[in-house]
């Protein structure tokens, strides 16, 4: 009971609030507090300066902290080690992603990922792109999932997608009668774009200067679905990777084209802490991952786009990567699989964003 009170007041601490916290134990808010004013009353200190607004560790809540969240590291990793003998797999996975990763393939997985591995808390937070590299460098998840990593010092890289980018216009727009596009249609158009502080936005604008065209930005935004909502009532068309366009283009509220001349693409990538052993949770997440996006590609007719990094190996199908992993149980092992495999054929039914 001890120790998970101070896993519950690392991760109060770790996401400033009580009510995140207690989220990811699946208990009570009140139920969190009463954890860390436990562990106050044992040690007979205050460990949290509640009277401020966000509240603030004190000076022997800051040296508990640092010195408890290491020691819980130390502890999993051991943990780990010893049920890899016996081929169980737990743990907890945090995982830190930006809002436009496809956030209906990502839950595809983490649904396959808890029916094979029950024992595994796995906990997503979707934040802004500068929250998951400081989620990162605090040490505050395993796992972050960007698009244009940057190759910090810090942080290995594990390449996971290259998602085509393609233009998105409204239902009824001159555009909507043609099949494809060149870069100099864009010239002189109303656009919609992202904010100059994301590296999207600035990727786009280069890629426009070196072909010389010039576009007239009507409306800038933080994340894409505040960019598609603005193109769907016809502010404007934009430049947007193909897959977070699937829903709108299947439902039919926008409309996507290809461009002839350009081959652009925005990198997907997971990030994690160098020096950082991921455990076996860790890495069976990964893999399973890598083995969603190849059997994606694959099934559209694609070779996949990431390449094998490090010790973290790209399964070929989601089926043969499920057959290789001996842990699985086979009722969760052909569970996730088919959560997979479906996930696949519904990237089929949308390869015309892409080709067409």
């Amino acid at each position: 009971m001890h120790l998970r009170n101070v896993e519950i007041f690392c991760e109060v601490v770790t996401r400033r609030s009580f009510s995140k916290a207690a989220e990811v134990f699946g208990v009570s808010q009140s139920a969190a507090s009463q954890a860390v004013m436990q562990l106050e009353k044992r040690l007979n200190t205050t460990l949290l300066d509640r009277s401020k607004r966000p509240f603030e560790l004190t000076q022997a809540g800051e040296i508990y902290y640092q010195g408890c969240r290491d020691l819980i590291s130390q502890f999993r990793e051991i943990e780990d080690r010893v049920q890899q003998i016996g081929n169980k797999v737990t743990g907890r996975i945090r995982i830190a992603a930006i809002y436009s990763v496809v956030l209906s393939d990502l839950e595809q997985v983490a649904r396959a990922y808890r029916q094979a591995y029950p024992d595994v808390h796995l906990n997503i937070e979707y934040l802004h792109p500068s929250v998951v590299y400081e989620r990162l460098d605090e040490d505050e998840c395993e796992l972050g999932l960007v698009s244009f990593p940057e190759r910090a010092s810090d942080f290995q890289v594990i390449p996971l997608d290259q998602e085509p980018i393609v233009v998105a216009v409204p239902m009824g727009h001159p555009f909507c009668d043609r099949t494809s596009l060149q870069v100099k249609d864009l010239d002189g158009q109303r656009f919609i774009g992202f904010s100059t502080a994301l590296r999207i936005r600035r990727e786009i604008d280069r890629w426009l200067r070196q072909h010389n065209v010039s576009i007239s930005m009507v409306h800038e935004f933080d994340n894409v679905e505040n960019v598609k909502r603005d193109v769907e009532i016809g502010s404007g068309i934009s430049l947007l990777p193909a897959p977070t366009l699937k829903r709108e283009v299947q439902t039919g509220t926008l409309h996507a084209l290809q461009l002839e001349d350009a081959h652009w693409f925005r990198p997907i990538a997971i990030l994690h802490r160098k020096g950082r052993t991921l455990n076996s949770a860790t890495t069976r997440f990964v893999e399973m991952l890598q083995a969603s996006k190849s059997a994606q590609a694959l099934a559209s007719g694609h070779s996949p786009s990431f390449a094998t990094h490090g010790t973290i190996q790209a399964g070929s199908q989601a089926q043969a990567m499920m057959d290789q992993n001996a842990s699985l149980k086979p009722v969760a092992a052909k569970a996730a699989a088919r959560s997979l495999e479906e996930d696949a054929e519904k990237t089929v039914s949308v390869a015309s964003l892409t080709t067409t």
